[in-house]
C-alpha cells in the first residue's frame, strides 16, 4: 500500500534543499571509561566525542545513509526525520513525521521507518510516497513499531513496545490491540511473521556478525515500573526462527535502548551512563560516557568506522579503530 508522505522531503528533488550550516561541530572532553584491556581495540583512550546537533528533543533512530545526504535522525517528539550532512549541515527529510524512531536501510537502500503515531512500518519510495510494510497482525492494528535492523537474507526485523501509545509527547494514546509486545519479521515477500513475545519491551535489536544471534533490548522498566527489565537477550536464529533467549548483559540501573555490533562481534548499547561497550561473551569492556542517557546509536561515516550516538536533544560522533558489521 501506498500513499504520499505529508511534506515528506525523500530522494528526488533533495539536491534543491540547501543545508542549514552549523558553524562547526564541537569537541567534548575525553569520554572513554575502561572496564577491561580488550577496550584498547576498539577505541582510543583519548578519543573526543563530536558533537554534530543539538537542537532536538529526543532524537533518536540514527541511520548512515549516504544516498540521502549523511545521517538520518529522527526527533521523535518534534516529529519530524532530519539529515545530519557530512558537512555538518542540517535539513530537513519529513515534517512531521507520524512520531517516526528506528530507521534503516532495506537491501536496495531505501530507507525504512518505524512510525509511532499511525503504528506501523514503511518505505521511503524514490518518488516520495510511502509502502506499508506492516501495520497490523491478524486483523489488528500494531503498538507502536520501535526499532527495525536488515538481516542479511533481505528481511526486515522490528520491535513493537508500547511507548508510542503510552507516552504522550511520542504518539497517540491507546488501548494496546495486541495481546503481546514482540519481535516481527517481514519476509521479503511481504509476509509479517510474529517471531517471539518473550520480551517484555522490546526496543533496540541488532544481529551478530555472522547473523546467528539477534540480540534485543528488554525495557521494562522503562515504564516507571521498578520490577521491570533492564537487559540485553541473545536469541539463537536458525533457519529464520528464533530459539530460547538467554540473558547477555543485565544493568544495575536505566535501561539498555538502541543496540548495535562491529565486525568482531562486539555488543554497543545506548544505555543510562553512555554507550557500554560488551565483548561477544557478555563481558563489559567499557562505555563511552554521555552527560545524559543515551538513546540510539548506528555505524558510519566514509570507512564504516565512525559510531554515531544520540542523547536527548543532541547527537554525536566519534571515530573508533572497529567497523559494523553492515547497515542498521
Amino acid at each position: 500500500m501506498q500513499r504520499p508522505a505529508r511534506r515528506a522531503i525523500l530522494q528526488h528533488g533533495l539536491a534543491a534543499l540547501a543545508f542549514t550550516a552549523l558553524p562547526r561541530t564541537a569537541c567534548a572532553a575525553p569520554a572513554v571509561r575502561v572496564d577491561d584491556p580488550g577496550l584498547a581495540a576498539v577505541v582510543a583512550p583519548d578519543a573526543r566525542p563530536r558533537l554534530l546537533y543539538a537542537q532536538g528533543r529526543w532524537c533518536e533512530g540514527l541511520c548512515y545513509a549516504p544516498r540521502l545526504g549523511g545521517l538520518v535522525v529522527s526527533d521523535v517528539r518534534a516529529n519530524r526525520i532530519l539529515v545530519i550532512g557530512e558537512d555538518g549541515g542540517i535539513r530537513p527529510l519529513r515534517d512531521p513525521s507520524d512520531n517516526a524512531n528506528g530507521n534503516t536501510l532495506d537491501g536496495e537502500g531505501r530507507l525504512v521507518t518505524c512510525e509511532h503515531r499511525t503504528r506501523r512500518v514503511v518505505r521511503a519510495e524514490a518518488d516520495g510516497r510511502l509502502t506499508i510494510l506492516a501495520d497490523r497482525h491478524r486483523g489488528k492494528r500494531l503498538n507502536s513499531p520501535n526499532d527495525v535492523v536488515l538481516a542479511a537474507d533481505g528481511a526486515l526485523w522490528f520491535t513493537d513496545p508500547v511507548f508510542g501509545i503510552t507516552m504522550p509527547d511520542e504518539g497517540l494514546m491507546a488501548a494496546p490491540e495486541q495481546a503481546a509486545r514482540r519481535v516481527y519479521r517481514i519476509d521479503p515477500s511481504g509476509r509479517l511473521d510474529a517471531m517471539t513475545d518473550a520480551v517484555g519491551q522490546p526496543n533496540g535489536l541488532a544481529f551478530s556478525p555472522d547473523g546467528r544471534i539477534l540480540y534485543v533490548s528488554d525495557t521494562g522498566a522503562a515504564l516507571k515500573n521498578p520490577e521491570g527489565a533492564r537487559a540485553i537477550l541473545a536469541f539463537p536464529v536458525e533457519g529464520g526462527r528464533l530459539g530460547a533467549p538467554r540473558p547477555f548483559a543485565t544493568l544495575e540501573a536505566g535501561v539498555p535502548d538502541g543496540l548495535a555490533v562491529d565486525e568482531g562481534g562486539r555488543v554497543y548499547a545506548a544505555c543510562f551512563d553512555g554507550i557500554r561497550i560488551f565483548a561477544p561473551d557478555g563481558h563489559l569492556l567499557g562505555r563511552i560516557a554521555t552527560a545524559t542517557a543515551c538513546a540510539n546509536l548506528t555505524f558510519g561515516g566514509p570507512d564504516g568506522t565512525r559510531l554515531f550516538f544520540s542523547a536527548g536533544p543532541m547527537v554525536h560522533a566519534i571515530d573508533l579503530k572497529v567497523r559494523s558489521t553492515g547497515p542498521r
